[in-house]
């Protein structure tokens, strides 16, 4: 049976006019969404796109309040994704979207989970435990920006066991800021996530961030899940203090999952900083990638974030030369203090992982690199906006204009580095958390670099000219299968696919459609090329 996956073949929208235009636009066609009685949840079979933000950071991450927003909170985000003015923790202006989002994850690191917002309302246990003592010595007033930014880089150098003038090791961050004291944070979130969950409105998923740093290398994760506050009451988030190996990530959501129900979802971002190490053919141990690992990894990470602040991650110049878009958004600076600048490899990038997927299944007999893919934010601000005339910028160092040529504190990068990020657009039944979850889990998911574009992608063997009619969503689902699927025939007849793309009205024209296959030679080796189905003349 010869088996050809979406994974392999992934559109690719460049926006590329500059104003809206006023042609008309292709009306949807969606099935008319089935409506119960009162107070019962839309749900439409064919699915709604929803738009959301996987990856949002408040001042419970130590990095957002060190980096002098204090008052960033799951509340705030929570109202400014849904529609809602709101104050900017940065400028203290007000700030509202275009559109409100669909459904967002307050994706705060697990490592020291709101000890800092803790350490400054003088919890017992936190405040006055050894590394508290020294930060509050540092900088006793929340306001003091100066001390704040000292605090970040001793807990930068305390992290990996490197000296530091507070004589803080990874152990005195566990047992002082981390470990179980992270239990009143984790309860205040949980809590927050739950009132502003609202089915069929807006959707909250409990989740945060695994951010592994493996000697500079982002390895990070963002991990949530379905389930509310009953089985989140269960677990403290798995952090990356504990282990900075994906593998052992894998093995706390495994045992976890099992002890507790939770359906976790991880979705690796970054890739194009991960110094070589995301899409690898060897594991952090040193011994080749094995089936165990492969089946692991496509457990838990069926969908990698493609685009965000910190650059696109898509493909680079060096490894696709041949596209002329291949430069979109690029980004080397690596999480280091001392500037180190990433150089690209195949390892480091989304379209190179694909086919390196494809070898190593030739091998293996599984894809450890089957993914969808989707984009966020990564704001550490609080603030899910990434509109060009509506940016809030990665945090407080480069907020505003003013403050963009100056360094971020993130790596040696400068605020004029920064990207306006991503959204990512998930088709689902409904507006639900399990609805929204399973279209990760069945990859039916895509990313935007802020305009929020329709797109609908199918692929089969049976589809013709007659299909692209009223009936498409339907004919597409019952004669093939949607984006992030496995065709399945046999013989050796080729593929066809249908492709609908919509503009976002409050953004720019579509310019053209580009497809990007990838393949395996015969050899073994890969090989990819770029069609344009679409271009306006």
């Amino acid at each position: 049976m010869k088996t050809i996956s979406y994974y392999y073949i992934f559109a690719i929208l460049l926006i590329l006019n500059s104003c809206s235009g006023t042609e008309e636009q292709e009306e949807s066609t969606e099935a008319t969404e089935e409506i119960s009685v009162d107070n019962e949840i839309k749900s439409n079979p064919l699915k709604n796109v929803y738009w959301g933000d996987t990856h949002n950071h408040t001042g419970n991450s130590f990095d957002v309040y060190l980096f002098g927003t204090p008052n960033s909170t799951p509340e705030t985000a929570y109202r400014f994704a849904k529609g809602e003015e709101v104050e900017s923790p940065t400028t203290g202006r007000p700030m509202k979207l275009t559109e409100p989002l669909d459904f967002l994850v307050i994706a705060d690191h697990a490592e020291l989970l709101g000890a800092i917002p803790l350490m400054y309302e003088n919890t017992p246990g936190i405040s006055d435990s050894k590394s508290g003592q020294a930060f509050l010595k540092i900088a006793p007033d929340k306001t003091d920006e100066k001390g704040l930014q000292k605090i970040y880089d001793i807990l930068n150098f305390a992290a990996f066991d490197q000296p530091n003038e507070a004589n803080l090791g990874s152990k005195d961050l566990i047992n002082d800021l981390g470990g179980e004291n992270r239990k009143e944070a984790w309860a205040r979130y949980v809590e927050t996530a739950e009132a502003h969950n609202d089915p069929g409105t807006f959707t909250t998923l409990i989740g945060w961030e695994w951010s592994s740093n493996n000697s500079g290398a982002n390895l990070h994760r963002v991990v949530f899940m379905p389930q509310g506050k009953d089985v989140a009451d269960q677990f403290l988030p798995y952090s990356a203090l504990s282990s900075d190996n994906p593998e052992d990530l894998w093995t706390w959501l495994e045992e976890t999952s099992s002890r507790t129900g939770a359906e976790f979802v991880a979705i690796p971002h970054n890739p194009n900083i991960s110094l070589g190490l995301m899409f690898p053919e060897t594991r952090l141990n040193g011994e080749p990638i094995d089936r165990e690992y492969a089946e692991s990894r496509m457990k838990w990470e069926r969908n990698v974030e493609i685009t965000q602040i910190k650059g696109d991650s898509e493909t680079h110049p060096a490894l696709s030369p041949n596209d002329e878009f291949a430069d979109f958004e690029t980004y080397d600076f690596a999480l280091t203090p001392d500037g180190t600048r990433s150089k690209p490899t195949e390892a480091d990038y989304v379209r190179s992982g694909l086919k390196r997927g494809l070898e190593l299944e030739q091998k293996l007999g599984i894809n450890p690199y089957k993914i969808g893919l989707i984009g966020s934010s990564d704001s550490h601000t609080g603030m899910s906006s990434i509109e060009e005339t509506n940016f809030a910028g990665k945090g407080q160092h480069d907020a505003t204009p003013s403050k963009r040529p100056h360094p971020t504190g993130i790596g040696s990068s400068k605020g004029w580095d920064m990207g306006a990020a991503g959204w990512v657009a998930a088709w689902a039944e409904s507006n639900t958390r399990q609805s929204i979850v399973d279209a990760f889990q069945r990859k039916e998911v895509y990313a935007t670099t802020g305009p929020r574009i329709t797109l609908r992608f199918f692929g089969g063997f049976d589809f013709s000219n007659d299909d692209l009619g009223n009936n498409m969503v339907e004919t597409g689902y019952d004669k093939g299968v949607p984006m992030g699927g496995d065709l399945n025939q046999n013989g050796e007849k080729a593929p066809t696919f249908m492709i609908s793309a919509i503009k976002d009205p409050n953004a720019a024209n579509l310019d053209r459609i580009q497809v990007v296959k990838g393949w395996l030679e015969a050899d073994g080796s890969t090989n990819e090329k770029v069609y344009c189905p679409f271009r306006r003349s």
